[in-house]
């Protein structure tokens, strides 16, 4: 996707000016935009119109573009208003749909029939000719298009995880399609793939090295893409390589990056992933935290709607901030909440800022307060159309339980436990977890999609060596089936990562890192502390403090003592009692070389 719209400083003032803040105008003879719901398939079917669907992001220039050329074109107006029936949706607000049609990016056009059968589906920006041509090309011939393919035949693999043949096919593609010469993976677009990276870091000792290259160059790479006066990454950049920005921030990729970049700092401590974590916090704290300390959406690519911001991006605060600011979405959703909560609790671990920490957990209370449902899980907004979303109680799950992680306090456990079990109840498929609670207002049946199982499939595994709940470990396995059919995980084209992490560590157990000791103990607080820098995302971290009772899953046995020590245990053995942090800090190294 590149851009035809870079416009120089001088020509951007009036526009930035007149629009300060990012405010929308649409002419006055704006299409009338319908909310997604049954009632608009029924008025289709009952008039013999069509529904055209705009899913959009708040966030996305060529979004704006797309409505202030597009959508505001005389012809376009008139053949929708005699023929279709619009419907806009924020794709950030309903996560079925974004799910649904995510691989054809923002904005996605996708016409129905009355039925709801879908007759095109259309990738990215539309201009005002080929948007015309469409529309009377349906009106002529309704019969879906060649871009509306039946869904390919599933064929789920007996046993537990991938097949090694389908393994090997998987590891080939992590390596040939990374990008030796530019790093990170695909063509085109550039972006951190967390997942791949993850993966690359857990196995850096392999491949004589090679997946440590991949991993270091592609963190480097990245760094060219967080603001370098505000903070934050911005979302990707076009042209195959890293100098093409699309500036809109997302939480999605704030979350992200900020996890990986705190658990690489932990694994080769490096202090410019360091500050590239901190960066991208400083940016959550100063932009998208609201005065109750929750967490907003996003930030748009553009100061003025539809007009390119690379000249708005290169100047100092100040002038930034005398023109305005690009919007802020200030939806307060669950699962971007979780999202941040679980990313800077993880950032934590390396900076032992109880700022930090303070923020995840009074962002995890306001959700708990504000978004609960009844029976464990999550809204996505204060109100939601439809729902709930498999998304928003699947990221507090983690966030939970990565707050019971760094603060040892069973509360956050519980609240892990509740929500996931709320999970099963509401969105077990056969096999994999659909994406939303199937309701009356649900046009599309829901149905499961790729990164949220692979999530479902690595919380399940490790809320299981938590608990010991034999549940949450069939509720994994249920998740992985789905992502190993051939179908799903090897049609990935380059973000396999996730997959390959799933399968690897339901066949693995964590390392588990217990302190026993009081918690008032200045030594044990030590142990502690040093334990949660243990560089991999999976692990098991636990304080075993004798006056709380045993722990949630009493699968080992600890020895009492005078003073506090800590134990390593893998592989089904443990280490013998480690009694200061420089002692258990040499281990850890010792055991990721």
């Amino acid at each position: 996707m590149k851009s035809g719209l870079r416009l120089c400083l001088v020509g951007l003032l009036a526009g930035w000016n007149a629009g300060a803040n990012g405010a929308d105008s649409p002419p006055p003879e704006a299409i009338h935009w319908n909310a997604w719901s049954s009632a608009v398939f029924e008025q289709a079917r009952r008039e013999n119109r069509f529904v055209l669907l705009d899913l959009e992001a708040v966030w996305c220039h060529w979004c704006h573009v797309m409505d202030v050329n597009t959508y505001a074109d005389p012809a376009v107006i008139a053949l929708i208003k005699s023929n279709y029936i619009a419907v806009r949706v924020d794709q950030d607000s309903r996560p079925d749909l974004s799910n649904r049609y995510e691989d054809y990016g923002w904005p996605a056009t996708i016409v129905f029939n009355g039925t709801g059968g879908e007759i095109v589906k259309r990738q990215g920006y539309m201009s005002q000719g080929e948007m015309v041509a469409m529309l009377k090309a349906i009106i002529a011939d309704p019969s879906p298009g060649p871009s509306v393919k039946a869904s390919a035949e599933i064929h789920f693999q007996p046993g537990l995880g991938l097949t090694g043949e389908l393994r090997a096919r998987l590891l080939h593609k992590l390596e040939a399609a990374y990008d030796t010469r530019m790093a990170a993976w695909g063509q085109d677009q550039k972006y951190l793939n967390c997942d791949n990276v993850e993966y690359c870091m857990m196995h850096a000792n392999d491949r004589a090295g090679n997946y440590e290259k991949m991993a270091r160059d592609t963190l480097a790479a990245q760094l060219q893409l967080i603001d370098p006066v505000w903070g934050g990454v911005y979302q990707y950049s076009t042209d195959d390589d890293w100098k093409h920005p699309h500036f809109e921030k997302i939480m999605q990729m704030q979350a992200g990056d900020m996890r990986i970049y705190a658990l690489a700092y932990a694994l080769w401590p490096d202090r410019k992933t360091l500050r590239a974590a901190q960066a991208i916090d400083r940016y959550l704290e100063t932009f998208l935290t609201s005065p109750e300390g929750a967490f907003y959406t996003s930030q748009d690519a553009d100061l003025v709607a539809g007009q390119h911001s690379a000249a708005y991006f290169k100047l100092n605060d100040a002038t930034r901030r005398g023109l305005g600011i690009p919007r802020v979405d200030k939806h307060i959703y669950s699962r971007e909440n979780g999202w941040a909560i679980d990313a800077i609790a993880t950032l934590y671990c390396v900076t032992e800022d109880t700022n930090q920490l303070a923020r995840a957990v009074r962002a995890a209370e306001w959700i708990l307060a504000n978004r609960s449902l009844p029976s464990g899980g999550f809204r996505h907004d204060a109100q939601d159309a439809v729902g709930p979303y498999l998304g928003d109680t699947l990221a507090m799950t983690r966030a939970f339980l990565t707050l019971y992680e760094v603060t040892a306090q069973r509360r956050w456990l519980e609240h892990s436990e509740a929500a996931f079990q709320f999970m099963i109840k509401t969105f077990a498929g056969h096999p994999g977890f659909v994406t939303a609670e199937t309701d009356s207002e649900s046009v599309l049946p829901p149905r499961p999609q790729y990164d949220e199982n692979v999530a479902m499939g690595r919380l399940g595994n490790l809320l299981f060596h938590y608990t010991g709940n034999a549940d949450y470990r069939t509720a994994a396995e249920n998740a992985l089936r789905w992502i190993a059919a051939p179908e799903i995980g090897g049609k990935r084209f380059s973000d396999v990562g996730g997959v390959l992490l799933a399968d690897e560590e339901l066949n693995t157990e964590p390392v588990h890192l217990t302190i026993v000791g009081n918690k008032q103990d200045g030594m044990a607080q030590s142990l502690w502390k040093t334990a949660l820098k243990y560089p991999a995302g999976y692990k098991r971290v636990e304080w075993f403090d004798p006056a709380e009772g045993p722990l949630p899953n009493s699968d080992v046995t600890y020895p009492s003592f005078p003073h506090a020590a800590a134990f390593i245990c893998t592989r089904g053995s443990c280490s013998v009692p480690i009694r200061d942090a420089a002692a258990l800090e040499k281990r850890m190294g010792e055991m990721v070389k």
